[in-house]
């Protein structure tokens, strides 16, 4: 098995590097999707964040309204902290869950946006780091996710910087052509993930 992390700042086209590895038969693991699974209704997870945050982070539903947690901690480096403590375990945990049941020579990929800036890079046999310019980010994010670009530009400026994701990465990807260059480059590295991840079986 080959533990691999993949990360990249917000529009840079990680998830499409994520589907590709998916598609050539990697087990992908998100983590935002599992960081909203553990404090799903019914979970202690999520009776631990209303227990430190209160009912004001409900939507009508029950379940956890996610723009007015981020309120709630916003400019709270406490509040941050806490709810962190609460989600991360969880999140590490099912991760651990989800490998352990994958085949002995499979490439798990743990698509990790914030990795660099939760400083994981070391949790891993290996890192692939997605990157585009910030122009590129910043068109994209205004015309897929209609974002303004002082939005868009104020996302990025929050994450890690170019610099300090390459430091992290075994393998860089940069995406600032089309889909199909995007999904050439994933298909180049394949092979050797494969070998590797047979190699460790």
């Amino acid at each position: 098995m080959l533990f691999v992390g993949l990360t990249g700042g917000i529009g840079s086209g990680k998830s499409s590097v994520a589907a590709r590895l998916r598609e050539l038969g990697a087990v992908v693991i998100d983590s935002d999707r599992l960081a909203r699974e553990v404090v799903e209704p019914g979970t202690d997870g999520h009776a631990e964040v209303v227990a430190r945050f209160g009912t004001g982070v409900l939507a009508p539903d029950g379940s956890i309204d996610r723009a007015a947690l981020a309120a709630k901690i916003f400019g709270d480096a406490d509040a941050r902290k806490a709810l962190e403590g609460i989600i991360h375990p969880r999140v590490r945990a099912r991760t651990a869950e989800l490998a352990m049941a994958a085949s002995p020579d499979a490439v798990v990929v743990n698509d990790v946006p914030l990795l660099v800036e939760a400083g994981l890079a070391d949790k891993y046999q290996l890192v692939i780091v997605v990157l585009a310019s910030e122009e590129i980010r910043v068109a994209r994010l205004v015309a897929a996710r209609g974002m303004t670009e002082a939005e868009a530009h104020a996302r990025i400026a929050a994450q890690a910087t170019d610099e300090q994701r390459r430091a992290v990465a075994d393998v860089l990807i940069v995406n600032e052509g089309t889909l199909d260059d995007l999904r050439a480059q994933v298909d180049q590295a394949w092979p050797d993930l494969a070998v590797a991840a047979a190699s460790n079986a």
